[in-house]
């Protein structure tokens, strides 16, 4: 027999984004985290290997950067023992052909430095400098530990009295009476408020609820370990990337990250890379570099979720009540999560918000997807 659990708020999906708004929500509610997977964050969460970038995103996103960057600053010594963050920086480099992207850039950006060709050489030596027509650099991008973020929020969770329940699937629910009645393999839940934060499958959580769907598509992205340039310590190169968009590179220990930063339309699944759109964008990456591919260690990919307008979505919808939307947050998920979360929270208590917050949610709203 199915177990009977209530909720205030039942948050469905254990990743960056459940685990973020069960840890603000839980002081003050009863909260239940639903998981398809035995594990929270199997999919994007922990496949992440995140950069806080300022600069990274549209308006709306980069104004979620700016409050989310004094938890990330100043963590919770009790949830966060160790530092969240660690030096990076962030080197984009662009050929002729990107001349218009770099611009693009620079005109958006806050405290992005333009450099020359032969600055960006003498910080990563392995670029090719003819390859490089302008640069621009971030010294102050900074590595997330994405892993203590995601675990630190559980943590906060659970000790303020959320449950979390994992493998189980939310596969259909209905909303009666002011409650929503939601249906797993060994759960039968109420509660008035469903936060659905199912990242990749959010659009299918609401169908089986019956609510409307926003239009959130899965892509996939790619990364390939590679051994890091014989003869240089490179462990503290920073992120260095096209401005296109087409390949970027990170250094992670003794090895090097490299993703042919594909955006290739998928259905959710448990993703996994695909050798041809991984060797296309590796040869990219060899255009722009000195440093000759001759082995790739391992491979992975992971899904990043984005609204149609690649801005993310948080809000309840006006069409389904109490059922709010997490979702979208695409490939700035980490870095904007404390400040999504505490948005998020605000929103469901109904609670004032900071002017720069409140000047965004409807940006955020998915009753822009409605009209």
């Amino acid at each position: 027999m199915a177990e009977r659990l209530e909720a205030d708020i039942v948050v469905i999906g254990a990743g960056i984004a459940g685990a973020g708004a069960a840890a603000d929500l839980a002081r003050d509610f009863r909260v239940l985290v639903v998981e398809r997977e035995e594990r929270p964050g199997h999919h994007s969460t922990g496949r992440s290997a995140a950069i806080f970038i300022q600069n990274y995103g549209n308006a709306v996103i980069r104004a979620l950067n700016r409050a989310s960057a004094p938890l990330f600053e100043n963590p919770d010594r009790a949830l966060f023992p160790y530092p969240l963050l660690s030096p990076r920086g962030w080197l984009s480099v662009a050929d002729a052909g990107g001349l218009d992207h770099h611009a693009a850039l620079m005109a958006e950006s806050e405290d992005l430095r333009e450099i020359s060709a032969e600055e960006a050489v003498a910080i990563v030596p392995i670029l090719r400098k003819e390859a490089i027509a302008v640069a621009a650099y971030e010294p102050d991008a900074r590595d997330i530990d994405v892993a203590a973020l995601h675990q630190g929020w559980l943590k906060a969770a659970k000790a303020a009295g959320a449950r979390l329940v994992t493998g189980n699937d939310v596969f259909s629910g209905e909303h009666v009476d002011g409650q929503w009645i939601l249906e797993t393999r060994d759960c039968r839940i109420k509660a008035p408020v469903v936060i659905n934060a199912a990242g990749a499958w959010a659009d299918h959580v609401a169908k089986s609820l019956g609510v409307s769907p926003i239009g959130l598509q899965p892509l996939r992205r790619s990364m390939a370990v590679l051994p890091g340039p014989e003869g240089l310590d490179f462990r503290q190169w920073p992120l260095f990337a096209d401005a296109q968009e087409t390949w970027y590179a990170k250094p992670d220990g003794g090895r090097l990250f490299v993703s042919p930063a594909d955006e290739d339309p998928v259905e959710p699944h448990d993703a996994f890379a695909d050798d041809m759109v991984l060797a296309e964008g590796l040869y990219r990456f060899e255009q722009a570099v000195t440093m000759p591919v001759t082995h790739v260690e391992r491979s992975w990919a992971g899904l990043r979720t984005f609204a149609p307008d690649r801005t993310p979505v948080a809000g309840f919808d006006a069409a389904a009540p109490g059922f709010f939307w997490l979702a979208g947050q695409g490939g700035y998920g980490i870095q904007t999560s404390p400040a999504l979360s505490r948005l998020a929270g605000q929103l469901i208590r109904r609670a004032s918000l900071p002017a720069d917050m409140q000047a965004i949610v409807p940006a955020l709203s998915p009753d822009r997807f409605r009209l």
